[in-house]
């Protein structure tokens, strides 16, 4: 999976102490969770709910990763429970944002600031575009030019109406991706773990992108599977964080008050 081997290449890097890591703080939100680890580094993930949380009667849990068990916890403890909760997968990506956040600031990449990934494709030229989440900026921008537009997603309702005719049940991700000239894909899928069925799916000559406050992880083992740029969220007021991610703040809330848009490409 993207996410173990991801994790285990930031455990190998000399640059990179997780051994002695541990959680400092926690904001868990309506759409967004951000963390602040012990060496100071903060990363955010998308929030995906528990479909049977800590709180219904058949799963409660006060033990590691629940609430009031999550600060001080170390950060290898987390990528090694054997427990499983929306809880725990949205952490592990935000921890890992968090961890790369660093590595990515390094120089040891190829970084465009303030750049939105959509602003790397040519519209100009006819190709089919498929987009993997209800990106509503991107559906917008697309929309307005000949190209072919299709949007996979798990609900349609997440498409305002006039999008709607772009809709492409999830399920059928085998039949679309493979066609596909480029593909925009939600760093959600890291969170929900099908990001790996999707890449699969993708031809070598398309260009991929993974885009989203969740998709912010060094790119190495992206960009090994055929990613060619990833849109990511570089913190730059630490400070507010805490207080837009816990007053139900979006990622549009994050690049108004905390947070520049980055784009990491594939040499």
């Amino acid at each position: 999976m993207i996410i173990n081997q991801t994790y285990n290449l930031l455990k190998a890097c000399e640059k990179t102490d997780i051994e002695h890591l541990t959680i400092d703080g926690v904001r868990i939100g309506p759409f967004l969770t951000a963390v602040r680890l012990s060496d100071g580094s903060c990363g955010v993930a998308s929030t995906m709910p528990d479909s049977h949380p800590f709180s219904s009667k058949e799963s409660r849990d006060f033990g590691d990763f629940t609430t009031l068990n999550i600060e001080g916890q170390k950060v290898t403890d987390l990528f090694e429970t054997v427990k499983e909760s929306g809880v725990i997968l949205t952490l592990k990506i935000a921890v890992l944002n968090a961890i790369s956040s660093t590595r990515i600031a390094s120089g040891d990449y190829h970084v465009l600031r303030n750049c939105d990934p959509i602003d790397l494709i040519d519209l100009s030229q006819q190709k089919t575009i498929t987009i993997v989440g209800a990106f509503h900026s991107y559906i917008r921008r697309i929309a307005g030019t000949n190209n072919d537009l299709r949007v996979l997603e798990l609900n349609e309702n997440a498409l305002n109406a006039d999008q709607k005719k772009y809709y492409v049940p999830a399920v059928d991700y085998p039949k679309i991706l493979p066609h596909s000239d480029v593909v925009i894909i939600t760093g959600l899928t890291l969170v929900n773990k099908t990001i790996d069925g999707l890449l699969s799916a993708i031809p070598e000559k398309a260009l991929v992108i993974v885009t989203g406050p969740s998709s912010s992880i060094i790119p190495d083992v992206l960009f090994a599977n055929h990613v060619g740029v990833i849109g990511a969220t570089q913190i730059t007021k630490p400070e507010l964080l805490f207080d837009v991610v816990g007053q139900a703040g979006a990622g549009y809330h994050l690049f108004r008050y905390c947070a520049q848009k980055i784009c990491i490409l594939k040499d």
